[in-house]
């Protein structure tokens, strides 16, 4: 099956309701426009997550929303090419309306998929969960994370090796190494990683929080993906009582 075929915007009404009697599951992917070094894409966090959604309604079934490009919360507002939002506040009205109209077509589980997974962006998601289903609405909603996967091979962070990874093993071209400085030019000191001098812009790794992605291997990325995947199919799949 194409993966054109669980994309919402591309399918015309019959289509959506075919795959709904099929499997009345629709992904919400959830991402932002926000600055992830020279190397990779500033949709990266967006695109990682519409493509495992994508993946996941390809193989089990069900809709995947267009991605939304509006996160919140983080220590990169003010970077390059970084749109996010003060509060959650403008984000989480907009869910919110697209799940009550999400529950008048129909569906029964609506999964919210988030690619930014900032303290902010995680706390909204699970505010509007708990909204929701304060509200006594029918319709099941989930909320999760690419930093909530389990069976990774590697911890999350921002723009190191584990988005450089993910986002290779969708979107191959738009890894681009050769954008930073190589390792020998710019060799880092023994706990790096981490450390608050990569918000320097003269560090040659700015804006990155994690480990070295010079060390990317393109092989690595499908295989971080079908992870990823399965861990997403599965956790549908318990939440609708295992079907």
């Amino acid at each position: 099956m194409s993966t054109t075929e669980a994309r919402l915007e591309l399918l015309l009404p019959q289509e959506i309701r075919a795959r709904l009697d099929d499997r009345a599951v629709v992904y919400l992917p959830l991402g932002t426009i926000e600055w992830h070094c020279e190397h990779l894409p500033v949709g990266l966090d967006a695109l990682t997550a519409h493509g495992v959604c994508l993946r996941a309604a390809t193989r089990d079934g069900g809709l995947v929303y267009p991605a939304l490009y509006y996160g919140t919360g983080g220590g990169h507002s003010l970077y390059p090419w970084t749109v996010m939002m003060e509060t959650d506040r403008e984000i989480a009205a907009e869910i919110l309306r697209t799940l009550a109209r999400l529950h008048d077509f129909g569906v029964q589980l609506a999964v919210l998929f988030s690619g930014h997974f900032a303290d902010g962006q995680l706390a909204m998601i699970d505010g509007i969960v708990e909204t929701w289903r304060a509200a006594g609405n029918p319709m099941k909603v989930i909320a999760t994370a690419v930093n909530h996967i389990e069976g990774l091979p590697f911890g999350p962070d921002h723009a190191g090796i584990f988005e450089t990874t993910l986002l290779g093993g969708l979107w191959p071209d738009r890894v681009q190494l050769d954008r930073l400085p190589s390792i020998k030019a710019a060799p880092l000191a023994p706990g790096d990683a981490w450390e608050e001098g990569r918000h320097d812009p003269k560090h040659p790794l700015w804006g990155i929080v994690g480990p070295d992605p010079r060390t990317y291997d393109a092989r690595q990325g499908p295989p971080l993906v079908a992870v990823s995947v399965e861990w997403l199919i599965a956790r549908v799949r318990r939440e609708l009582g295992g079907s």
